[in-house]
């Protein structure tokens, strides 16, 4: 079949990591393994490695100054926001939820895992995270994450737990009608309307117009998060914790390339990472403002010259401090919860991307972290000056 755009990027959410790895076309018609997970099965994320616990709390947002893009009859754009914050003790009412079992449902069915995993098995998720914990004393620096396209916020919560557990504040956001299922408190279920306009796109240039519309929209999308959390009447009641002079981006896949956008349209954002994501908007001759940018993908996707050519325009563009980092034996969702899943699960593993759960976990969060501790708290990370004898899998790319 002829490789299309969204065979790279908007159905590459439907492969299941280390399970399907080609194009949703190619792996439809493979055979289904057999079911690997009992409804009795308990999976949990990797504990936090930082000093502090963590406690997690879910906003409701709205946006009355913007339409919402993809179904503009739904009114006032909508997110939902699960913030995660360094915290006192482990102590709080109960474990926070991964996800609910509807959203679990659709990614499931989405990446042709329906039959073969439980909902109820993803939706269960153990984490490290506890609801109203007492936030710890002090001010820290806040992180903003967005998830890939058509996925939900809830398969960045290991990456955000261990920042927040490292002294960060972090909210993840599911920016709505771009994931596979999205619960409001009122109990509906949003679905990925933004697929539904890239697939209907009728050629690339039309798809890749809808994917820099995602980009942009999810930069308008962060700069509103950041306003309710540090205005003048901040819809978190923890805001005070936040240090509004030390903000950064981040994201995987498309919400890496919204993490690029969002710095474009913002001087809020401190510093931002791209976590193997294309740049649907492209980084400017002029740069982004002398502000450091950090670039962590696949060894196989995004080296030098690779098919992926926005990656090679975007490292020359970058006009402050700046890393292209590439992992070897990783795939696209390495940088996400999905390794550490599947594994738990025994699904088998794609010999194209073998890296184990644990590095995979390891690598992503410590590369973020030495990065966000370098350029928002000043604290020179050796980590970041070349290669090292602990991480063999990561390539510094020196184009």
């Amino acid at each position: 079949m002829t490789m299309r755009l969204r065979s790279r990027t908007t159905i590459a959410f439907l492969s299941a990591t280390l399970l399907l790895a080609a194009p949703v076309a190619t792996a439809q018609a493979l055979p289904k393994p057999a079911p690997s997970a009992s409804a009795t099965t308990t999976l949990e994320l990797p504990r936090p490695t930082g000093p502090y616990a963590v406690g997690a709390e879910v906003l409701h947002l709205t946006d009355h100054e913007r339409t919402d893009p993809w179904v503009p009859e739904a009114g006032d754009r909508e997110l939902m926001v699960s913030v995660h914050y360094p915290a006192r003790t482990a102590g709080g009412s109960t474990a926070a939820p991964y996800m609910s079992a509807e959203e679990a449902r659709l990614m499931l069915a989405a990446r042709g895992l329906d039959g073969i995993v439980p909902a109820s098995v993803v939706s269960s998720t153990s984490t490290h995270a506890r609801t109203d914990a007492l936030a710890a004393r002090g001010r820290f620096p806040l992180v903003l994450l967005s998830p890939g396209f058509g996925t939900p916020r809830a398969t960045l919560t290991s990456l955000a737990e261990d920042l927040a557990s490292r002294g960060y504040v972090v909210a993840s956001v599911d920016h709505a009608y771009e994931s596979t299922g999205t619960t409001f408190p009122d109990g509906r279920v949003l679905t990925c309307a933004a697929c539904d306009a890239a697939e209907a796109a009728p050629d690339d240039e039309a798809e890749r117009e809808v994917l820099r519309t995602v980009s942009t929209g999810r930069a308008a999308d962060l700069s509103f998060v950041l306003d309710r959390l540090t205005g003048i009447r901040p819809a978190w009641k923890n805001s005070r914790m936040i240090d509004r002079r030390r903000v950064a981006v981040a994201g995987h896949s498309i919400g890496g390339s919204a993490a690029a956008s969002a710095m474009l349209a913002d001087p809020r954002f401190d510093a931002g990472v791209n976590m193997d994501g294309t740049f649907f908007e492209p980084v400017p001759r002029s740069g982004i403002g002398n502000r450091p940018f950090l670039m962590l993908g696949t060894d196989a996707g995004h080296h030098p010259s690779s098919l992926d050519g926005s990656w090679d325009e975007g490292w020359q563009r970058l006009d402050g401090w700046k890393r292209w980092l590439t992992v070897k034996d990783s795939g696209h969702f390495t940088f996400t919860d999905n390794p550490e899943l599947a594994e738990q699960l025994g699904l088998p593993v794609d010999p194209a991307a073998s890296l184990s759960a644990d590095r995979s976990t390891r690598i992503t969060r410590d590369y973020v972290a030495a990065f966000l501790d370098q350029h928002l708290r000043d604290r020179p990370q050796p980590l970041l000056d070349g290669p090292t004898p602990g991480n063999p899998e990561v390539v510094f790319q020196q184009p």
